[in-house]
């Protein structure tokens, strides 16, 4: 979710209510929550489907209770102003588990923007906490989390996207309605022929094979991943890499996959798994786009050559789809070096979206090599 956009101007004149104190957030508050950030504009969820980040999340449920689900400002009257969601997530690196969190969903009403660093506080206090990690601050929360202390990873380029057009008339309807022009969709059927030009140029970069592997599309997370977890973790023990056993990736992916707000494409010889990426669906409905990202790939070996066959057949899926572009953004260089030399455009991100912090002084030494990292879309909350 995207920070910046949490702190957007709204018309509310209405008088102040008092000052707000901080309590912990409860499922009791969903109803408030939702309101709050349907009126920024920000997306909301079911309260099925909000619960479950907590109640069938591995990390919460192990936790006992001990950890809160996040914080709420609230007025007298009970009337909540602010809130900023704490998601628990497990880590690996060099064979040792690790409790990370993500911030979530920060928003506050302009009224009480005075206040809003009481919410961040609360997080980063967090004293069972070892690891921040929060790969979707916008420009206008980079100051605030800076204020913690929190760091840019070290690696790939994450105020950068790359994207292929799969749909141009939808894509550059949504462009010109951001943009405010006059007749924006049926300017979008003149002018849709343009992009063609540079995509025509690039596809004689695009890889369609798949190294002698059959690509499968899962409908569900089976057994499969957790021997393909095992077989990575024990492969990368020096690299930081978010727990991805069948139960988190059930947990993770259960509402997407149901509506089909996401793929997940695996290569494999026999019954396992070498290889696998996950798509997930990152509409902007303000100015009617729709959009997939690519938010994980994984390959033993480091193998990096299935990655362009599974981008080719997401391309082809988006295009079947109506749906308007593929985008990736993040991951290391590598991964990076095979997106960059299929993807016909790319596009400058208004600031740096991924910020880690610790306490723990070896963890943090460890981390600052960028050897240690293998970031993407999967970590914290951009693709829940």
């Amino acid at each position: 979710m995207n920070v910046n956009q949490r702190f957007k101007p709204t018309a509310n004149t209405q008088r102040p209510l008092g000052s707000p104190n901080v309590r912990e957030a409860s499922f009791e508050d969903h109803a408030q929550i939702m309101a709050l950030l349907a009126e920024y504009g920000l997306p909301t969820k079911a309260y099925e489907e909000w619960k479950h980040l907590w109640i069938n999340n591995p990390a919460y449920t192990r936790s006992q209770g001990s950890l809160p689900m996040g914080w709420v400002l609230e007025c007298p009257g009970k009337q909540i102003v602010g809130y900023l969601g704490n998601i628990p997530l497990f880590y690996e690196l060099r064979g040792q588990r690790l409790l990370a969190s993500v911030a979530h969903a920060w928003v506050v009403d302009t009224r009480y923007r005075g206040y809003s660093l009481l919410l961040l506080d609360r997080y980063f206090s967090q004293k069972t906490i070892e690891l921040f990690l929060n790969p979707t601050v916008g420009p206008a929360a980079s100051e605030s989390f800076a204020v913690f202390h929190s760091l840019p990873v070290p690696v790939g380029a994450w105020d950068h996207s790359a994207l292929w057009i799969t749909n141009h008339q939808g894509f550059l309807a949504s462009w010109l309605a951001m943009k405010a022009v006059p007749l924006a969709r049926p300017l979008s059927y003149l002018l849709s022929v343009g992009p063609f030009v540079k995509e025509a140029l690039s596809k004689r970069k695009q890889c369609h094979d798949s190294a002698g592997m059959k690509l499968q599309v899962c409908t569900d997370i089976d057994g499969r991943f957790d021997v393909f977890w095992d077989a990575l973790r024990k492969a990368n023990p020096q690299v930081l890499l978010g727990v991805r056993t069948r139960e988190v990736l059930e947990w993770h992916f259960k509402y997407a996959l149901a509506s089909n707000k996401a793929w997940v494409v695996t290569a494999g010889k026999g019954p396992l798994i070498t290889g696998y990426g996950i798509f997930f669906r990152h509409d902007n409905p303000k100015f009617g786009l729709k959009r997939m990202r690519l938010v994980d790939f994984q390959a033993l070996d480091g193998d990096t050559t299935l990655l362009a066959p599974m981008l080719s057949w997401a391309l082809k899926q988006c295009q079947d789809d109506g749906i308007d572009m593929l985008e990736s953004i993040g991951f290391c260089d590598d991964k990076r070096g095979v997106i960059r030399n299929i993807a016909p455009f790319e596009r400058t991100l208004p600031s740096w979206l991924y910020f880690y912090k610790t306490r723990d002084k070896s963890l943090a030494e460890r981390l600052n090599d960028s050897n240690a990292w293998d970031p993407c879309q999967f970590d914290g909350d951009a693709s829940l």
